[in-house]
């Protein structure tokens, strides 16, 4: 169990390329059989515990995420789920144990608070889940802002960023059973990293940490990568929160290529050491 007393998280600071998820791997009896032999060891494994997210004092939605870098994640999923417009929206978070989960009380203005009310949405989630909690396909598939002309990167900054991931997994490189989203430089250096036990969790986080570093939305240009397959919610997350080039390492699907060529990202996927495909608006990316 996670041992935690209520806190008030509003205090930003500064956030490294990755750090140390932690509370959020366990080590956990197994036995194993290797060449016809059998051991019992321990072995760390990722925590996944039920995350419960309010806003003024209401519940909204519950999700199965890790229990690190929560500050991240309620900011990160407030923009990415449009439910504020700007990080400043987002007021006092605390966070409380209840033992078999935690709670994250968000503060948002009342405005968006009543605004909220006419969203309906289960308050369910399976691991990271991004669309699962939607009660209405409208809302799903909600409309999203057009990204304009964005920045441009080169093919050799997008190689270097994937090459570089996994040094930015010290959760992973622990437990081997989670996600990770990060953002890179047009360089292809990179800036911030978060890990989750769910892919949405973990681009919420990315989202979440990269407007604590520039509240007023004035961000330095660059690009995200996530170790997930591109889906509809990814994008949606991407564009709601103004990434105009997402890459993946594993591949889209035909609606989250649909939703990035009507909102104006780039979505370059199947990316690998032996290079990427690039499925929408390509003109982003060059040679050099």
């Amino acid at each position: 169990m996670l041992t935690r007393s209520p806190a008030s998280l509003t205090t930003p600071r500064p956030a490294p390329e990755s750090r140390e998820a932690t509370g959020a791997a366990a080590l956990r009896p197994a036995d194993r059989w290797t060449g016809g032999r059998q051991e019992t060891i321990e072995r760390a494994v990722a925590v996944e515990m039920p995350l419960a997210i309010t806003y003024n004092g209401q519940s909204y939605v519950v999700m199965m995420g890790s229990p690190a870098d929560l500050e991240d994640f309620a900011l990160g999923f407030s923009l990415a789920e449009a439910i504020v417009k700007r990080a400043s929206e987002v007021g006092p978070v605390q966070i409380t144990d209840h033992g078999k989960g935690l709670q994250i009380d968000v503060t948002i203005p009342e405005r968006r608070a009543r605004m909220l009310g006419a969203r309906p949405r289960n308050l369910a989630g399976r691991a990271g889940c991004g669309l699962c909690g939607i009660a209405e396909i409208d809302d799903a598939l909600r409309p999203l802002p057009q990204l304009g002309q964005g920045p441009v990167v080169s093919r050799q900054a997008i190689a270097a960023a994937v090459a570089s991931l996994p040094a930015l997994q010290p959760l992973n490189r622990e437990v081997h059973a989670v996600h990770a989203a990060a953002w890179f430089t047009l360089e292809g250096e990179p800036v911030l990293a978060r890990e989750d036990v769910g892919r949405h969790n973990a681009l919420d986080k990315l989202i979440g940490a990269r407007a604590r570093m520039a509240p007023d939305g004035d961000h330095a240009p660059g690009f995200a990568v996530i170790t997930s397959r591109m889906s509809v919610e990814m994008v949606q997350k991407a564009a709601t929160a103004g990434i105009a080039i997402l890459v993946a390492v594993s591949l889209p699907t035909t609606l989250a290529i649909e939703t990035a060529e009507t909102c104006g990202l780039t979505l370059v996927a199947g990316a690998r050491d032996d290079g990427f495909q690039v499925y929408t608006h390509p003109e982003r990316i060059k040679d050099r």
